[in-house]
């Protein structure tokens, strides 16, 4: 008997369409390839569409018991999520799992196409609009679940309403961290909304602990710091657990009976940086009920996108 609960324990998820984002490698590429050889129709939403083309080659050789699909994504551009969203609504009326999976970490200052913060912008933003334009087909769909991915990182984050875009004393590691908090709020505030409008969505948030993916060197890269590349490759060689494992908390999330809504899920073990996925909590002290209100509000207002749940 196995210790842990792993992608074997998966259900078939014949019938049901899953969206994952920044599916192209890392945590994606792992619950995109679990999922599809669980019978799902996976839609890799990716930025670089050469990219997730290899990916999905490596998913089909896999002998998946679906062809998974490729489609443009850039969180970076509201433009492209709508139009990823009008894609989408054209030809489906259902979806069974939307997981907003990308994500930048530590990054140089820069900007998305709207002028956000980019880890703010591509982190939550995005995802929030995505998550807005596609809630409607959710609620219309039985079953249906939405899965953040958010980090340990969210324990030193602050939302700087003063400054939400970093333009003064920029932090790149501040900015992340703000940015995983926002995902957690974001599903609080979310969960919030549901208890009262009656919507029977699970929304649910995870976490990979420390997963060995690119996105650990990729702002020592951006930055062409090769030495800080490389002792982030070196710490993921030593100390972090695999990609198919941290992938395995956002798996649990979306397919496990018994789920809670508004649950946060992720590795067991030591500090919870490894291990099989299990229930987790937040930072108490940062989920504070009227900033996660508040911050719903500024999200609306920046994107300039309702969010009605």
């Amino acid at each position: 008997m196995e210790k842990h609960w792993s992608a074997k324990n998966i259900s078939s998820q014949s019938g049901r369409i899953a969206i994952v984002s920044g599916a192209n490698s890392g945590l994606g590429y792992q619950t995109s390839l679990a999922l599809a050889s669980k019978g799902a129709r996976v839609i890799m939403a990716c930025r670089n569409l050469e990219k997730g083309e290899l990916a999905r080659q490596q998913i089909l050789a896999s002998g998946p018991e679906v062809e998974p699909e490729l489609w443009q994504l850039d969180l970076a551009s509201l433009d492209s999520v709508h139009k990823f969203a009008d894609r989408y609504e054209a030809k489906f009326q259902k979806l069974d799992l939307l997981i907003n999976n990308a994500g930048l970490m530590a990054i140089p200052y820069s900007k998305t196409r709207e002028g956000f913060e980019m880890q703010f912008g591509v982190n939550h933003l995005g995802h929030f609009v995505l998550s807005a334009r596609l809630w409607p087909i959710l609620s219309l769909t039985q079953a249906s679940r939405l899965v953040q991915l958010s980090s340990l990182a969210h324990t030193f984050g602050k939302i700087r309403f003063q400054d939400i875009h970093w333009e003064k004393k920029y932090s790149k590691w501040g900015a992340y961290g703000m940015s995983k908090l926002a995902n957690l709020l974001f599903i609080k505030e979310l969960t919030r909304r549901i208890g009262f409008s009656g919507s029977e969505v699970l929304a649910t948030a995870a976490h990979p602990g420390y997963a060995s993916t690119d996105l650990q060197a990729k702002g020592a890269k951006m930055k062409g710091s090769r030495t800080g590349a490389y002792l982030f490759n070196l710490a993921n060689s030593l100390v972090a657990q695999s990609a198919a494992q941290g992938a395995l908390p956002t798996l649990f999330a979306a397919t496990e009976e018994g789920i809670k809504q508004g649950g946060y899920y992720g590795p067991d073990g030591f500090l919870r940086l490894r291990g099989g996925p299990s229930p987790d909590q937040p930072s108490e002290r940062l989920m504070d009920p009227e900033v996660a209100e508040s911050l719903w509000d500024l999200s609306e207002s920046l994107t300039a996108t309702q969010f009605k749940v």
